[in-house]
């Protein structure tokens, strides 16, 4: 497969599933293999605490040569709700069109970070109809990561986000977001499951390492279309049993 450069989305198939330690890893990768690297988040929520964003975590763990956050709102809502609540402006979908091409024209690599899953309302459409991630994808005809979980639930949730891409024409591939140290029976089932399509599978606890041992491990815990290395899952499970 050939790597993935231009925009790329970062999905997932729910929240709290990775998406921010995997659009990290896939940034050091790419940086790695000497591409310029932008990360945008359209829509960050949950900001009134002040604690550091999404993109703020990217930075710290991957340095991408360009991060930017398009609207942050301070309710843990999806993007929509929490513009709502908050009386702030909704986040335009042409206004992250344009704003992720501009980064395109001059970066290798955009990397695209979704708030929750696929069809989570991110803002309004010209006409006043909600938007999602899903839609930003159509409109920019960019391939997407999808982050998922290891365990139990996971197959479902992912072939139902796969199947919503694949009715788009969305191109796409599966990571898994976080592996366990300990993987049981359940696991390594879903592993081959997803094996298909699989492009990587990040150690669980890795958002936590130290950012020059993140940034020198991440291409091995992705495959080639993601800039990483992986290229053999059966001695991957080796090493990781």
């Amino acid at each position: 497969m050939t790597a993935w450069e231009g925009p790329v989305l970062v999905t997932g198939t729910d929240t709290e599933v990775g998406k921010t330690v995997v659009t990290a890893a896939i940034a050091a990768a790419a940086q790695a293999a000497g591409l310029r690297v932008a990360v945008i988040k359209p829509g960050q929520t949950g900001t009134a605490s002040g604690e550091p964003g999404d993109v703020d975590a990217v930075n710290r763990l991957a340095a991408p040569l360009t991060g930017r956050t398009l609207a942050s709102y301070p309710d843990p809502l999806a993007p929509l709700a929490a513009a709502r609540v908050a009386d702030l402006p909704p986040l335009e979908l042409y206004a992250a069109v344009d704003a992720v091409r501009a980064e395109a024209d001059k970066h290798d690599l955009v990397l695209i970070e979704g708030a929750g899953g696929l069809l989570v309302p991110m803002g309004l459409r010209p006409s006043g109809e909600p938007w999602t991630m899903a839609d930003l994808a159509v409109s920019l005809g960019v391939p997407a990561v999808v982050v998922a979980r290891a365990g139990l639930g996971t197959l479902n949730h992912t072939a139902l986000t796969l199947e919503a891409l694949d009715r788009r024409a969305v191109p796409a591939g599966v990571v898994i977001g976080a592996w366990p140290t300990r993987p049981e029976l359940v696991h390594w089932t879903n592993l081959t499951d997803l094996v298909p399509n699989l492009l990587g599978a990040l150690p669980d606890g890795a958002g936590a390492m130290d950012p020059g041992v993140f940034r020198r491990s991440a291409p091995g815990w992705l495959t080639p279309a993601l800039h990483g290395v992986l290229d053999d899952w059966r001695v991957w499970a080796e090493e990781s049993g």
